[in-house]
Order: structure tokens, then C-alpha cells, then sequence
């Protein structure tokens, strides 16, 4: 077997046969969905920008609840801290 059916897989002519039917089905089930190759591309994209947003709201509402807390708990441990030296 040759470099290059080994790379394809079987001979070249075999290969694109097959590759020219699997095209031939995908293509006629994404036409029955009504379904494109960049409406798929921008549906990824969108869910992916979907997914970041909620993530870096997440990410803020997180930080928020930190610095809430932290206003809070960093003086009462510095004053702890400062009043504690003596023992």
C-alpha cells in the first residue's frame, strides 16, 4: 500500500466516491432541516457568546459578593489583628 492510499485510506477513487455520497446525504438531511454551513457557524458563535456571558456575569456577581463581604470582614481582621499583639 502506498503513502498516499495509506494518508486517504484507500485508493484515491474509492475515497472521493465515498466522500462525494456522505456529502450527498449530509447535504440533503441539512437541506431537509433547512439547515447552512454558516447559519451552523453562526449558531456556534452565538452559543459560544451565549455561554460567555452568562459566565462573566457570573464571574462579576462573584467578585461583587467578594468585595461585599470584604468591606466588612478585612477591618473587623485588622482591628483583631491590631488589638491582638499584646498576647
Amino acid at each position: 500500500m502506498s503513502n498516499m492510499n495509506r494518508f486517504l485510506g484507500g485508493s484515491p477513487a474509492s475515497v472521493l466516491a465515498k466522500l462525494i455520497f456522505l456529502s450527498l446525504l449530509v447535504g440533503a438531511f441539512m437541506a431537509f432541516l433547512n439547515v447552512t454551513p454558516l447559519g451552523l457557524i453562526e449558531g456556534l458563535f452565538d452559543w459560544i457568546q451565549a455561554v460567555l456571558n452568562v459566565s462573566l456575569d457570573t464571574v462579576k456577581e462573584v467578585g461583587r459578593w467578594i468585595l461585599y463581604g470584604a468591606i466588612i470582614v478585612v477591618p473587623l481582621w485588622f482591628f483583631v489583628r491590631l488589638f491582638d499583639r499584646g498576647r
